[in-house]
């Protein structure tokens, strides 16, 4: 079942869709309420960071100004968190009492290391990365947790085309709050481009805790839009294993599915036979990224890897993942485990606000705990919701480590 559109904002401007009935039984994952974010002498870094944003935002022609880590750790110490000049990017380093540690990178909101503490003592990653070369021959770190959302008008302006908007690549630093005792979180802020939609507003809050890394995500469409936003988007998770041959996603039984091609984004780690194709270069979604999952892509004779997968549903409560394998699931549980046998690691992956689950496995034809030892799980939201003005969508999930 679709996740279902807001029909009415509340009196602070909030929709909330009405919930899913299910019969799945699974663990609460604690995430964190922005309400309970706020405070804590915030209020005036966050006036800061939001001036600074509107600023950078205001100057169209300009791109996204790169964050200066001496500003930030100026501004943002005393939470735990450091900050490091990574070329034009900035890290945002964030570790908690018991070991466990989480980094990510600054405008793009890249979450590129998470090492939870593990019951031996020691914080081992669960998060596959990997660095390769990008526009320019300036180098590009891909996989990790990345998070694609589109929000497009639903009603365009006359003798224009409908247009959208993506808070990708433009996240700026609002807030820092907790501390390494506890729990730290940081909030990143995206706004839309004056001129281009009405000033619609993306927030993350990356939240570590010492068993947990818990990403809450919220899209508002401005007040004053003269029109609704539809809003699209998923959340790729490269997860680091032994080998796909070792790796077991547990509890998605039941689950209802559909064979799609690789969702490509600028983080994406695909093999190199996956670019490949008789007529083509490149496969005809090699730049179309989510695109190709709103889209419904799902092979066919122009397909570089052949026929799709029929629809089905999913027979088997212990999902091998030794092969190539790329669905969508539907009513899958909001919680599942993914366990790898060879490196005898497990995580457990929750959501909240994502009805749909990206499942992409290379396969095991490939070096053990090498570039593509990894499998890619994520939530998806493939069925648009609808945002009126003044309305604003939650949305949330959960890497949560079992094995303290």
């Amino acid at each position: 079942m679709a996740f279902r559109a807001p029909t009415a904002a509340t009196a602070h401007g909030h929709a909330t869709p009405a919930p899913r009935p299910s019969s799945w039984k699974h663990s609460t994952i604690t995430f964190f309420s922005s309400s309970r974010l706020i405070g804590g002498g915030g209020g005036q870094r966050a006036r800061l960071a939001t001036a600074a944003h509107a600023l950078s935002s205001a100057t169209a022609a300009a791109p996204f100004p790169p964050p200066n880590a001496e500003y930030l750790a100026a501004e943002f110490s005393g939470h735990g968190v450091t900050f490091e000049a990574v070329g034009d990017s900035c890290a945002v380093k964030m570790a908690v009492r018991n070991g466990s540690a989480a980094h990510l990178l600054l405008p793009s909101g890249l979450v590129t290391s998470y090492k939870p503490a593990m019951w031996h003592g020691a914080a081992t990653e669960v998060l596959h990365t990997t660095v390769g070369e990008g526009p320019g021959g300036r180098p590009v770190i891909r996989g990790g947790v990345s998070m694609d959302f589109r929000c497009a008008r639903t009603v365009a302006v006359a003798g224009e085309a409908p247009s959208w908007w993506s808070p990708g690549g433009a996240w700026s630093l609002r807030d820092v709050r907790g501390g390494p005792t506890g729990s730290i979180s940081v909030e990143l802020v995206s706004v839309e481009p004056p001129g281009s939609g009405d000033g619609a507003e993306a927030r993350c809050v990356v939240t570590l805790q010492p068993e947990a890394l818990a990403s809450e995500y919220t899209v508002t469409n401005a007040a004053s839009s003269p029109s609704a936003a539809a809003l699209s988007g998923a959340v790729c998770n490269h997860l680091r294993v032994s080998t796909p041959d070792a790796t077991y996603a547990v509890g998605l039984q039941g689950s209802d599915y559909r064979g799609r091609e690789p969702l490509l984004s600028e983080f994406s780690i695909l093999p190199p036979d996956y670019y490949s194709m008789p007529s083509s270069p490149q496969p005809r979604w090699v730049s179309k990224g989510l695109d190709m999952l709103l889209s419904g892509g799902g092979g066919g004779q122009s397909s570089p890897r052949g026929a799709p997968e029929p629809d089905g549903e999913e027979d088997d409560n212990y999902k091998h993942l030794t092969a190539e394998l790329c669905r969508v699931y539907r009513h899958a549980p909001r919680e599942f485990t993914v366990i790898d046998r060879g490196r005898r690691n497990s995580v457990c992956l929750s959501r909240r606000g994502f009805e749909e689950l990206y499942v992409f496995s290379p396969g095991s034809k490939y070096e053990w705990y090498g570039k593509f030892a990894y499998v890619c799980i994520g939530p998806a939201m493939l069925e648009p919701v609808v945002l009126p003005p003044g309305a604003t969508w939650h949305g949330a999930q959960c890497i949560r480590n079992p094995n303290l």
